[in-house]
């Protein structure tokens, strides 16, 4: 077992902390208080990932990515992590499953992604299905050659700057022995389609200027050539592709908490009551021991999920496992760093409320921590046929 770093993902991991300190720390006050990126500045960070050649890292080199492994985009995001996600969206790390695309797709989406001419939205979520996905109400049916799409979306994060949209609908009922269950197509759609709109979603206290939007589809017709896979293939596409999504949360997490602790460690060391740093009551220490022992737990657990993504090993039960036990454990260090800074902890004058509050969303999005519980038992149990 080797649990060691090579030179060049040791490089990666001190070229995007280095990046996220320099560009991302000293606009996060700014994007938190007006809750906006601005144009000039979303372009900046892009224009600077590209020319350090991180841009579409999570691509394959054969279609002009990064080619970095599994283990090594895990590096990248828990690095990313550190930084606000409303800033760190603009890295450009576009959705895996692009690579799904065949044809001219390729040529009008995927390509285009990964040079960072076009950015990409992933749209799964709707008012009445979250976790549950075969519950959306949205739809697409067969008009002649063309599908008509109809319905909304909501929580699509990152909306207000894609060009394009990867869109999951409902195109069909199968009936089964446990009742109907939808058939998922996935759509690709652009911005400005003819009955497609963009509008503002909801204000989040997570994640200030990483916005949500609503999509709505008012008789919107997509040719066959918008489907994103196989017809009715939607769900074989979301399990090839969409898994990387919980292991980003992950990594992030650990970053975020990293960065929470660090602060908590300074804050004791310097700060002093009674007579002396607060470090040296075990009231305190003891809280830092519990920090550090479950972040490193969390990150090992996240690394490992990865490492077996690259082994070519089954890693669902193990990516659902660190997705849970990684964003609960950001969870209780951004409170643990908020009670050790006392009443400061709470004002705007510091981050630390922001990544209390930034912490929340973690267990919800990219499958709840009920779900993710449920994916655990659900593979330790399948084999026993129970």
């Amino acid at each position: 077992m080797d649990f060691g770093l090579t030179p060049e993902q040791e490089m990666i991991v001190t070229t995007v902390r280095d990046f996220v300190e320099a560009e991302i720390y000293p606009h996060e006050a700014e994007v938190e208080r007006t809750g906006e990126v601005s144009p000039e500045l979303a372009a900046d960070i892009r224009r600077k990932v590209i020319e350090m050649g991180f841009w579409a890292c999570n691509f394959p080199q054969e279609v002009g990515g990064g080619g970095l492994n599994h283990l090594e985009f895990t590096l990248v995001e828990r690095e990313l992590g550190r930084g606000s996600m409303a800033l760190t969206h603009f890295f450009g790390r576009p959705q895996n499953i692009l690579m799904a695309c065949e044809g001219a797709q390729r040529d009008r989406y995927l390509l285009p992604a990964v040079r960072g001419e076009r950015m990409d939205a992933l749209a799964m979520t709707e008012p009445d299905a979250g976790s549950d996905v075969r519950g959306m109400k949205c739809t697409a049916l067969r008009d002649g050659g063309d599908w008509v799409v109809n319905g909304t979306k909501h929580f699509i994060s990152g909306a207000d700057h894609a060009d394009f949209f990867i869109v999951f609908v409902a195109t069909g009922v199968d009936e089964t022995p446990h009742g109907p269950k939808k058939r998922i197509t996935c759509f690709l759609v652009d911005r400005g389609h003819p009955g497609f709109t963009v509008r503002d979603g909801y204000n989040s206290v997570s994640h200030r200027g990483y916005k949500n939007c609503i999509l709505e589809f008012d008789d919107c017709r997509l040719p066959d050539a918008q489907v994103l896979g196989a017809v009715d293939g939607g769900f074989e596409v979301m399990n090839t592709w969409l898994y990387a999504t919980r292991l980003t949360v992950a990594a992030f997490s650990v970053g975020r908490a990293r960065r929470c602790f660090d602060m908590a460690v300074d804050w004791a060391a310097e700060r002093r009551q009674f007579g002396q740093q607060i470090a040296k009551f075990q009231g305190v220490s003891f809280q830092i021991a519990d920090m550090v022992t479950e972040i490193d737990a969390a990150d090992w657990l996240t690394l490992a999920a990865a490492w077996r993504l690259d082994q070519g090993l089954p890693a669902n039960r193990e990516i659902a496992s660190a997705k849970l036990y990684a964003s609960e454990m950001l969870a209780r260090v951004t409170d643990t760093t908020l009670q050790i800074h006392g009443g400061m902890g709470l004002m705007d004058d510091l981050p630390i409320e922001r990544f209390w509050r930034d912490a929340r969303v973690e267990r919800i999005w990219d499958g709840t921590s009920e779900i993710q519980r449920h994916i655990i038992g659900r593979e330790i149990f399948r084999p026993k046929g129970a």
